[in-house]
């Protein structure tokens, strides 16, 4: 794509990003209450039995998803268009799903400033090494990382290193507002489950957010992984990288049943989304649809988002992720080869 169908690509996709107050506070509407209908209906079920309790509780944790896509794009101030509503808004729902305003929006700010950008990961990204780096890194380098992609770490143990560890602490020389937001918010956290459990009882507050918890934390996991871990997706060096591939090429679409598009934000339009992160969510599809080239997206579906499961690698060579499976003839003849270059005890 030339550099002018790029940038007019970006300014017709920009002419989306208008942030309709009306529309904004109509979502907060039907989704901060059927979430709290839900949490409340949870509670009261449990004086019938635990097995209806639960399955509330993880309908409650579908509505947390799109909970966390009004945070979302309150971090990117397009949910209204006012930005002291943004952060308002933005540190309430923070509050409910557990994220600190300020820390994630810096570091999602980075995530859209370098996805696909092989020189400049690690901030708000999955971990992603290239199979040159896999063979080079050490037993225990290998070993982190096919622990960190096992989808029992990522999706099982994931949420709960990043609601308890990863989002409740600041950063080595975080600023003063990013520092005292995530202060805010972890106070605030601990005061409405104390409140909670000293109303209710701790057992029956478990029974019902631990389940909301997970479902909201490993679905939210799930969206984020498989929308830039899929086969043909973009990765370049920094002097080749570029930023409307990177948005267009390295983000999926993924095409979700209504239902699910509806409780996830429409984030599936991802590549909307990183192309503009200003666009709000209830206008992502609209830009798509309307919008051509970015119909040619990678698409992926929710057969076909499984697969990303075995992509643990990315082959810069190839320009495609690969599985360990693939790479074990390479790592062994590495292996056999660094062997072959150690010196013998008696050459010692």
């Amino acid at each position: 794509m030339s550099q002018h169908k790029q940038k007019e690509l970006k300014k017709n996709v920009a002419s989306f990003a208008k942030p309709d107050n009306s529309v904004g506070i109509r979502q907060l509407i039907n989704t901060l209450v059927p979430f709290f209908l839900l949490w409340f209906a949870a509670y009261q079920s449990l004086a019938v039995s635990v097995w209806l309790a639960v399955p509330l509780a993880m309908l409650a944790g579908g509505f947390v998803i799109r909970i966390f896509i009004i945070f979302h794009d309150c971090t990117h101030m397009s949910f209204f268009n006012n930005q002291k509503a943004n952060r308002i808004v933005g540190t309430i729902t923070g509050i409910i799903t557990l994220f600190p305003f300020e820390k994630w929006k810096r570091d999602h700010s980075i995530h859209h400033a370098t996805s696909s950008n092989l020189d400049k990961r690690g901030t708000g990204d999955v971990w992603v090494m290239t199979v040159d780096e896999y063979i080079e890194a050490s037993f225990w380098g290998r070993l982190a990382y096919r622990l960190y992609r096992n989808p029992i770490v990522m999706f099982g143990l994931g949420p709960l290193y990043l609601f308890c560890i990863s989002n409740r602490f600041n950063r080595k020389g975080a600023k003063r507002k990013e520092r005292l937001n995530t202060h805010v918010t972890n106070v605030s956290i601990t005061a409405i489950y104390a409140l909670l459990i000293w109303a209710i009882g701790w057992q029956a507050f478990l029974i019902i957010q631990l389940p909301i918890l997970y479902v909201s934390g490993a679905l939210g996991i799930w969206l984020f992984y498989v929308q830039h871990q899929f086969e043909d997706s973009y990765f370049e060096d920094e002097s080749e990288w570029d930023f409307v591939k990177a948005a267009v090429d390295g983000s999926s679409y993924y095409k979700l049943p209504k239902i699910l598009q509806w409780v996830s934000g429409s984030i599936g339009f991802h590549h909307v989304h990183h192309l503009s992160p200003r666009v709000p969510n209830y206008k992502l599809e609209e830009a798509h649809e309307s919008t051509p080239p970015l119909q040619k997206a990678t698409t992926i579906t929710l057969l076909s988002s499984l697969k990303s499961i075995r992509f643990r690698l990315y082959d810069t060579t190839n320009k495609t992720f690969v599985s360990f499976k693939e790479v074990k003839p390479l790592l062994q003849r590495s292996d056999l080869q660094m062997n072959h270059k150690r010196p013998s005890f008696q050459d010692k």
